[in-house]
């Protein structure tokens, strides 16, 4: 199972020690960048899920592609 958590990061040292003196647990912190890659995605993720869900309307392909 694999778990992302988001720690202060006054405390993430110390909770780093706890998880890595755990031979079952491989922990490894994240770049800033690859944790905002992570929470855009997972937005999106939530975002598709409410558009199948019919929660949320779709944006037009051309619409997208006019603002890039």
């Amino acid at each position: 199972m694999k778990v992302l958590l988001d720690i202060k990061d006054n405390k993430a040292h110390h909770l780093m020690e706890v998880l890595k003196g755990l031979s079952y647990v491989k922990a490894q912190t994240l770049t800033p960048y690859k944790a905002k890659v992570f929470e855009d995605l997972k937005e999106a993720v939530e975002e598709m899920n409410l558009i199948k869900a019919g929660k949320l309307n779709a944006r037009n392909a051309e619409d997208l592609f006019d603002e890039l």
